[in-house]
């Protein structure tokens, strides 16, 4: 019976199919309503993408403890980064030169999530010693500090994985980190957009009902690694078009 129930839950495809919606009305609203848009429909289009991170967060979590080859996984996020470092940035009119005009949002959250993943390796190695290991974490974090969602996405991850297996500190650790990014947001950006990063509490109910399953198609993972450069590429040129 407890088996049952299980699977009458969302399968990981499902919940990143709910993640991928979210981020790309997320970036449309950026699109439409550029900079820290007061706009009550542009505060509601980034409420609904605060689903979007825990969501990656904890997929990097399940990705890492079921790959097969974790060398492959990373070399592909790595990649992924490389690729959507361009893309996001002709999203967003940002320079390709990273740092040129500021330290904050400078490349893609997939900078961070490809870090989080040499973190929890890191965090699991057994010839590292453990100052050694913190070193590591420190100097990730300057590293991804620029990138969206900052080196809060690879530290959440690393407190992610090392909590898995007990959802409830899965989810404390997801919302300690959260509140952590914003507050720098409330203190260094906008206040209101600050207050919009904890609404990611909403991916709770979500990744709660998570049955640990894949889903059917495998196709899932390619899928993402193709549609997040491809739709900031797109939505780069709605850019272009709507205001030069």
């Amino acid at each position: 019976m407890e088996s049952t129930l299980t699977r009458r839950g969302l399968n990981g495809n499902q919940l990143k199919l709910i993640a991928i919606t979210a981020m790309t009305i997320d970036h449309l609203a950026w699109t439409l309503w550029p900079g820290y848009s007061h706009n009550p429909a542009a505060i509601a289009c980034h409420i609904m993408g605060r689903l979007t991170a825990p969501i990656m967060w904890f997929f990097i979590v399940e990705g890492y403890h079921y790959t097969h080859d974790v060398n492959k996984y990373t070399l592909r996020l790595f990649i992924l980064a490389l690729v959507s470092h361009f893309a996001y940035n002709f999203c967003f009119g940002i320079s390709f030169v990273p740092l040129k005009d500021s330290v904050f949002n400078q490349t893609s959250v997939a900078w961070s999530l490809a870090w989080g993943l040499v973190l929890l390796r890191i965090n699991d190695s057994k010839h590292l010693p453990h100052w050694l290991k913190a070193v590591i974490v420190f100097v990730v974090c300057a590293i991804t500090f620029p990138s969206d969602w900052s080196c809060v996405a690879a530290v959440a991850i690393l407190f992610m994985g090392n909590a898995r297996g007990n959802f409830k500190q899965q989810m404390i650790w997801m919302m300690i980190w959260s509140a952590t990014y914003a507050v720098v947001y409330f203190i260094f950006l906008d206040k209101i957009y600050g207050v919009i990063q904890l609404f990611t509490c909403l991916t709770i109910p979500l990744l709660r009902l998570y049955n640990g399953e894949r889903g059917k198609w495998k196709g899932m993972g390619k899928l993402f690694y193709v549609y997040y450069p491809a739709h900031l590429f797109i939505m780069g040129i709605l850019r272009v078009l709507l205001w030069g």
